[in-house]
């Protein structure tokens, strides 16, 4: 993703709950991820997680009214109340400003 600073970066880190029935979690992930498409100055999300359930979520936003937007969001703000309730050990946001970003590509 080339994204021409400067720009805003949401990083959100969790650790799942050890738990074989997700309660609808992936469903819920899946709709948050199309969800924030529509908010006016999303730039675009990166993700990875681990087997042992830690995962880091990297939305980008292009100033800080988008980032207000996403999180005054009625159905995002639903989604993190049934994570606390049932989905994560814990997690942490963290905002930042991005003003320098670049990338290699094997090619």
């Amino acid at each position: 993703m080339d994204l021409e600073p400067p720009y805003y970066a949401v990083i959100f880190t969790s650790l799942r709950v050890d738990d074989p029935d997700d309660d609808g979690y992936g469903t819920v992930a899946a709709r948050m991820e199309e969800l924030v498409k529509d908010v006016p100055g999303f730039l675009g999300i990166d993700s990875a997680r681990t087997p042992g359930g830690l995962g880091i979520t990297v939305g980008y936003f292009r100033d800080e009214e988008s980032i207000a937007a996403w999180r005054g969001n009625l159905e995002h703000q639903d989604a993190q109340r049934r994570g606390r309730e049932h989905w994560y050990e814990r997690y942490s946001v963290h905002v930042a400003k991005v003003e320098r970003s670049y990338r290699f590509e094997r090619g």
